[in-house]
């Protein structure tokens, strides 16, 4: 099932969500920096939606934003870091190793 992935940013700070039925289950949070590079800072999902694969689904979705903003990617949350160590074709767009 494709998720419906929306985005809010606001002042270089954002976030990518999943809703269901008007609420927010899954939100993945980010900065934007002035030198490209997208900070990863949360990454949450509703209890009854673990195992979902909502998260990841975020994650992959930040990356494809990435690719097409020209941007860079630090994944400082927990998750989105084991991640990136899961898929080697998320490297081109690391910010650091």
């Amino acid at each position: 099932m494709k998720e419906d992935i929306q985005q809010k940013e606001e002042n270089g700070k954002g976030m990518f969500f999943i809703e269901k039925d008007g609420e927010i289950v899954a939100e993945l949070t980010y900065t934007v920096e002035d030198n490209n590079v997208m900070t990863l800072d949360h990454t949450e999902t509703e209890p009854e939606n673990t195992g979902e694969g909502l998260a990841s689904s975020l994650v992959k979705h930040s990356v494809e934003y990435a690719r097409e903003n020209d941007l860079k990617i630090d994944p400082l949350c927990e998750y989105a870091a084991k991640q990136f160590e899961r898929h080697p074709e998320y490297k081109d767009v690391r910010a650091t190793e």
